[in-house]
């Protein structure tokens, strides 16, 4: 079911409790891991990034990938149609 107010109450959840979010549903692989670690370069140390990703590939690799990089995975929420991934950026790096 896609239901516009739903998706607005997502947005608005995330905006409330993340400092950035990324929807990169329907973003092949390897380009969401890409556009994910540019968003969190351009983020304070210490700050959370929500990334929305499609199940299968991206949902198997980007987590794995920003590990390897030294970013902390959160969270990952499975939202029935997509997944949300919580990503914290190290105070260094």
């Amino acid at each position: 079911m896609n239901d516009p107010l739903t998706t607005q109450n997502e947005r608005d959840r995330a905006q409330q409790d993340f400092d950035a979010q990324l929807d990169l549903r329907g973003t092949p692989c390897p380009i969401n891991f890409v556009r994910t670690k540019l968003r969190l370069e351009q983020m304070q140390p210490g700050t959370l990034l929500e990334v929305w990703l499609d199940s299968g590939e991206p949902i198997e690799q980007v987590p794995d990938s920003l590990r390897m990089e030294g970013y902390s995975i959160e969270a990952i929420e499975d939202r029935d149609e997509f997944f949300a991934l919580k990503i914290r950026r190290p105070v260094s790096q």
